[in-house]
């Protein structure tokens, strides 16, 4: 059986005030043109479909389109888990009816939650949905104490397995974070606000393959257990990052192999760090349709970089400053308080183009100041 491994898409997801949907489209056309040429058996979506719990409308529109598409168009089956973004209720609707098109949705937590079988010409496959569940959901539904994330992922597993043949081929899809997995800073909602949120990757021996979501970055946890990360990068902290989705082979035995197929988006993110001067009249160091974050080192502040460097660098997102000098308020203003008006506006000239006024340019600085200054005395 071959199936690919997505999770994370985020669908709606706003980046530094920018929408992404569109980019998400993009990637996401993209994704489809991979499943329809690798001739995979089923696609896996291990949770954060959306980026919150009420979704704006063209996510939920971009999803079922793609969902048609890949079902009624490709004749590919899908199975779908929730995140802890996702809301729980609203992808749950229509479950049973859209199972008997091959679209699996696991959302709501509960120990009756039946593994999905999908064929092969070696025999059946099972897939265990192990949505994203919270330990008092697990506690209140198991009617015993779940007062961790690995304890009540154990739980939903042990209901599992109890309904898989031993000896089974079986996959499983969960939405965790794994002990020692690479987190990406600023980019992953944490699970929890306190408590052990981790699991142990021994809670996923009993499965030849585990498609796992959460964490954005592609990694592999042991051969049998591996993030395929984020459809898109979602923070900055992932520049580095290299988007794909994972393609698995598994035979008759539930030997598998696996491929990281790259995804990319219509923009890619880069970084950009020095000197106002440097990267307004230095040599291009990035791509005109790049999201950009700058970064100055400038010790003082620049009047208006972000537009100024805006005609150099379209998209930039973010703008900061690194090792600006403390000038306080009161002490600008004691500097500006003995500069005359002509000096006042030669430090402004010089802060905009980056050079003095020329002897022409101070001289008719001079004939407009005495013009202004000769209509006041006749007001």
């Amino acid at each position: 059986m071959r199936f690919l491994h997505t999770s994370d898409w985020h669908l709606g997801r706003i980046f530094h005030g920018l929408h992404l949907l569109d980019d998400q489209a993009a990637v996401v056309e993209d994704l489809l043109a991979l499943a329809r040429d690798s001739h995979i058996d089923c696609l896996l979506l291990a949770g954060d479909v959306y980026d919150r719990s009420v979704p704006p409308a063209d996510a939920v529109r971009v999803l079922d389109e793609t969902l048609r598409r890949l079902i009624l168009d490709l004749h590919i089956p899908v199975i779908l888990i929730a995140g802890n973004h996702d809301n729980p209720d609203r992808l749950n609707f229509g479950q049973a009816f859209f199972a008997t098109e091959k679209l699996f949705i696991t959302s709501l937590v509960s120990a009756d939650t039946e593994p999905i079988v999908l064929q092969d010409a070696s025999g059946p496959v099972y897939f265990a949905p192990l949505t994203y569940c919270e330990p008092l959901t697990a506690t209140e539904l198991s009617g015993t104490r779940q007062a961790t994330h690995e304890a009540a992922l154990r739980w939903q597993i042990d209901c599992l397995l109890q309904k898989i043949p031993a000896g089974a081929r079986k996959v499983a899809l969960a939405h965790a974070f794994v002990t020692g997995a690479q987190v990406t800073p600023e980019s992953e909602r944490p699970l929890a606000a306190g408590g052990s949120t981790s699991v142990s990757l021994d809670c996923f021996d009993a499965f030849q393959y585990t498609a796992l979501g959460h964490l954005h970055a592609l990694q592999k946890c042991s051969e049998k257990v591996r993030y395929c990360g984020s459809l898109m990068k979602y923070s900055f902290s992932e520049v580095s990052q290299k988007k794909s989705a994972i393609l698995v082979d598994m035979d008759a035995a539930g030997r598998i192999q696996t491929e990281a197929v790259p995804l990319r988006a219509p923009h890619e993110l880069a970084v950009l760090k020095g000197t106002f001067d440097e990267l307004l009249n230095g040599p291009l160091r990035a791509r005109p349709d790049d999201y950009l974050q700058v970064i100055l080192t400038d010790r003082t502040p620049v009047l208006d970089p972000k537009n100024r460097l805006e005609k150099r660098y379209p998209h930039i997102l973010l703008l900061g400053y690194e090792g600006l000098e403390h000038q306080p308020e009161a002490e600008a203003a004691a500097r500006r308080k003995g500069l005359g008006e002509e000096e006042l506006f030669e430090a402004f000239f010089r802060e905009i183009q980056g050079r003095s006024l020329d002897d022409r340019e101070r001289a008719l600085l001079r004939t407009v100041m005495d013009g202004l200054q000769s209509e006041g005395r006749h007001a």
